[in-house]
């Protein structure tokens, strides 16, 4: 076995290969970049080496950095994580010819599924199930027409190298199909460098099913069950599932049986994930094999009580694979969440910047160890405190339950998310409670369209159900009381003015629209000792306790006789007065009165927001790299101003309206915060 493994890459998955290894004894060699000198995974390691600047090109993508480093520490072996390098055939060739073990498949693997056609071309003759399509690289746009005819419309326009959506069109029409070709070849080219492109079936109402495949260097290949992945934004997964609520024994087992099939057939050695797309009629296709650990491992690891990365250790070391196909478990239910620096409430622009509050739920399972299981586990790569910076992905954390079934599973994660407290940056938790409560979710009935379908116009705070919207004002009063309380208690007041607590409360809240909502509430039975209250919103009673110390964010308690877990924050809002409740994704911000106060807030004069529509505002934290305007010049409505890079994005910034440019208040390379202005029209 190694003594010394070196991990070449960051954030929450070279955290997680770390605590693999330590549990193996084997020491650990981090790489960082100038973003990263600070980060989780280099305080994690045994030794870190600095490789390089902050953007990736400059640090994790450079191959020759990685290799010295392993040679300077004496690391035997690369374990190369996901993304940058994971799965560059010219990497691992590389990392072989220096003697050094790349803990993954072998160069000649990665480079036979790393070509779409290529791959598509071996999955046939492997006899695996291949979308009818030409997988041939197609020379014109009139050509690409006449094979989209002959498999029959709709058809998918793909780059031979493309990925995370780029290169990649649906035809439904002839005309579609030419503009299609066209458009995608010219990505592919400024993407990827490689101009192929392809066409076959798009299979109607898809979903996306993978299998999780494990071979070993002496011909042992085995499939672990499959992970449902047909939540999608934008071709990126937000939320995985072991196992499918959708395919069938039969289904999953043929799956699995091709899946090994192909894997023999490129003679691979390590963790890797062969993906189909799934009709509604259960008949499945070959994707594409990632040959890499997969983000969504971790509900694998649940469901069968393995551990992966400890797995691709051992292969890569030259152990047989401990298990046969008779062996492979699978129990309950697992789910993830990508936790995602991002604001789903801005068109999901990215968000970086300190965290001021980084406080996930409390585990009960952990990475590398799979003797914990049916729990809450959270895999990250970051701290309370930490900077979320610009450089790379926005994924800041993986959220991972193991329920009994799946009802169980989804009940554990809806009240995970709740527990979840970041503040100092946006995520995404909102859009992802309101996708674990659709009743489409809930019941199974989804594919890839599923986002696209239900939030295709953005994502608004009213598009987030409840179950119960009066206990957010319940809970909002009750912990009004015991703030109240607190208040009452202190020393020094005098006799006859002491602070007198009523038991009737008007609640307010800022509906959608801006507008004020009165809720009449009592607040009764009010027991000192434990905070418990009875509070009675219109005909519904509800009898809340918690102990949870005030002040604290995440407030955790009984709401007639059943648990609850929310986040609440005094001041937190634009209203230093209001208290923010969280719940279900649900935000409220609330302000406690008495009748009389509401009655005065009534009276008072309403504040218009300043106009802020002569100026042009970052819309979110980044990089400036263009102004395209000067000081003077006649703009139109649609005419591009500004490009603004965060997060591997760049995000154009286009005239609302016609008009004037008077002065630019923003320089090109500067580094940008939210609403910072860049430049005023005259």
């Amino acid at each position: 076995m190694f003594k010394k493994i070196l991990i070449a890459n960051r954030g929450e998955i070279a955290c997680r290969v770390i605590k693999t290894a330590k549990k193996m004894g084997i020491r650990t060699v981090a790489v960082y970049s100038d973003a990263d000198k600070e980060a989780r995974h280099v305080e994690l390691a045994d030794e870190a080496v600095h490789i390089g600047a902050s953007p990736s090109r400059e640090s994790y993508l450079q191959a020759d950095r990685i290799i010295a480093a392993c040679k300077k520490t004496g690391a035997e072996a690369v374990h190369p994580g996901y993304g940058f390098l994971s799965e560059n055939e010219g990497f691992a060739r590389k990392v072989e010819e220096e003697g050094i073990v790349f803990i993954g498949p072998k160069h000649h693997s990665i480079a036979a599924m790393g070509d779409k056609i290529a791959s598509k071309k071996l999955a046939g003759e492997a006899q695996v199930n291949t979308i009818p399509g030409w997988n041939d690289a197609i020379e014109t746009a009139e050509r690409a027409v006449e094979i989209a005819r002959e498999i029959g419309y709709p058809v998918m326009i793909k780059a031979s190298a493309g990925g995370g959506g780029k290169g990649l069109r649906v035809a439904f029409n002839d005309k579609e199909a030419f503009e299609g070709f066209t458009s995608c070849r010219n990505e592919a080219r400024n993407s990827f460098g490689d101009d192929r492109v392809f066409i076959e079936k798009f299979v109607e109402e898809p979903r996306h099913i993978e299998i999780q495949v494990l071979g070993d260097a002496h011909g042992n290949v085995i499939y672990l069950n499959e992970r449902e992945c047909s939540i999608q934004r934008r071709h990126q997964k937000v939320i995985e599932e072991a196992p499918s609520p959708f395919i069938s024994d039969e289904t999953r087992k043929a799956m699995g049986e091709q899946a090994v099939a192909l894997a023999k057939a490129v003679n691979y050695q390590s963790a890797g994930t062969v993906e189909f797309v799934v009709g509604k009629d259960q008949s499945f296709y070959f994707l594409e094999m990632n040959t890499r650990l997969q983000v969504e491992h971790p509900v694998t690891e649940a469901i069968t009580g393995l551990d992966l990365v400890e797995l691709m250790i051992r292969v890569a070391a030259g152990e047989k694979l401990p298990l046969a196909q008779k062996d492979v478990q699978r129990n309950g239910w697992a789910i993830e969440c990508r936790i995602n620096a991002e604001d789903p409430f801005r068109n999901f622009l990215p968000s970086t910047g300190r965290l001021v509050r980084f406080q996930p739920p409390k585990e009960t399972m952990f990475s590398a160890d799979t003797g914990h299981l049916y729990g809450v586990r959270v895999d990250t790569g970051v701290y309370d405190g930490g900077e979320i910076p610009m450089f790379y992905d926005s994924m800041i954390a993986k959220l991972i339950v193991h329920g009994r079934d799946r009802n169980h599973a989804i009940a554990m994660m809806r009240e995970a998310l709740n527990g979840f407290v970041i503040r100092g940056i946006s995520s995404n938790i909102p859009f992802q409670a309101a996708l674990l409560a659709h009743p489409n979710f809930v019941s199974g009935a989804f594919n890839t369209g599923f986002i696209a379908e239900h939030y295709g116009k953005g994502f608004r705070a009213e598009d987030v159900p409840h179950d119960d919207p009066d206990f957010l004002v319940a809970l909002a009063a009750y912990m009004h009381r015991r703030y109240r309380a607190r208040a009452s208690g202190i020393s020094g007041q005098l006799s006859g003015h002491g602070v007198k607590v009523g038991e009737q409360f008007v609640v307010v809240v800022l509906d959608p629209k801006g507008e004020h909502v009165h809720t009449p509430v009592t607040v009764t039975d009010f027991h000192k000792p434990t905070g418990a209250s009875a509070v009675t919103v219109g005909s519904n009673t509800y009898k809340i306790d918690s102990q949870a110390p005030l002040g604290s964010i995440r407030v955790e308690g009984s709401v007639n006789g059943r648990g609850f877990t929310a986040q609440v924050e005094r001041g937190a809002g634009k209203n230093p007065l209001a208290l923010r409740i969280a719940h279900d994704g649900r935000q409220i911000e609330a302000m406690v009165l008495s009748p009389l106060g509401a009655r005065l807030l009534e009276l008072m004069p309403y504040k218009a927001p300043p106009d802020l529509s002569k100026f042009l505002m970052s819309p979110m934290p980044g990089l400036l790299v263009e102004v395209s305007v000067q000081p003077g010049q006649q703009v139109q409505a649609g005419e591009k101003l500004a490009v603004i890079e965060a997060m591997k994005m760049e995000n154009v910034l286009f005239a609302t309206q016609d008009g004037v440019v008077g002065s630019i208040a923003a320089a090109k390379g500067e580094s940008l915060a939210v609403d910072q202005v860049i430049l005023e029209f005259a």
